[in-house]
């Protein structure tokens, strides 16, 4: 966790200008503890900290199948799917990174995505996708946009994306934005679902939704 956070903080402190203004991408905090509470505002984090949890909780136990794990396993999934498709659609050429910049980059918005995504093919678990599953994991994206849009006033207009900027954008605007991400969630989890069902299972395994909790 430690890691994550610092190699973020890394990120931002060298955040460059945006190419097309000139003027600054995004103010990360004024101290160092409102940069790092600013850290968790991230969809990227907190995709990236879903599929690391998930993904432990698998390593010690890998017949897990509750619903609430079978959520957030589809959401981490999704989410992570969704942070490397927007970084390359929105973000990508917005910023030039370098040193530990370019690393956080590549780490948090490539490799864990290209990962994650490899690793749910290959290795499932399958099984433990249902529609009600699906609909539970769209409330994520969700419930991320309203946070954003609400905290941003908060701390002094400040928001982890352009296309979230209240201030700049207006709210109908971001809205939009939000729909547009939503849709594409909501569209990765029904094809992850699909999928899902279709996908060979690994010998021996059969998870069904039987655990009541993680």
């Amino acid at each position: 966790m430690g890691v994550i956070i610092q190699v973020v903080l890394d990120w931002q402190n060298n955040m460059p200008l945006v190419a097309e203004t000139g003027e600054s991408f995004q103010k990360f905090g004024g101290s160092p503890l409102g940069r790092a509470l600013n850290v968790f505002a991230f969809f990227t984090i907190q995709s990236n900290l879903i599929v690391g949890a998930t993904s432990l909780l698998l390593a010690i136990n890998p017949n897990r199948s509750s619903t609430v794990f079978s959520v957030f396993r589809l959401t981490g999934l999704v989410a992570i799917t969704v942070t490397g498709i927007v970084t390359y659609v929105a973000l990508d050429g917005l910023l030039v990174f370098d040193t530990w910049a370019l690393t956080a980059d590549k780490l948090l918005h490539v490799a864990v995505p290209i990962m994650a995504v490899v690793g749910w093919l290959a290795f499932g678990p399958r099984g433990l996708t249902s529609p009600r599953v699906v609909k539970l994991a769209v409330l994520f994206p969700l419930a991320y946009m309203l946070f954003t849009a609400i905290r941003g006033p908060l701390s002094s207009d400040w928001y982890p994306y352009p296309f979230a900027d209240v201030h700049e954008l207006g709210y109908l605007r971001v809205l939009v934005n939000g729909l547009v991400i939503g849709l594409l969630f909501v569209a990765l989890a029904a094809a992850a679902a699909w999928l899902d069902k279709r996908l060979p299972a690994k010998q021996g395994a059969a998870p069904t939704h039987t655990e009541p909790a993680l």
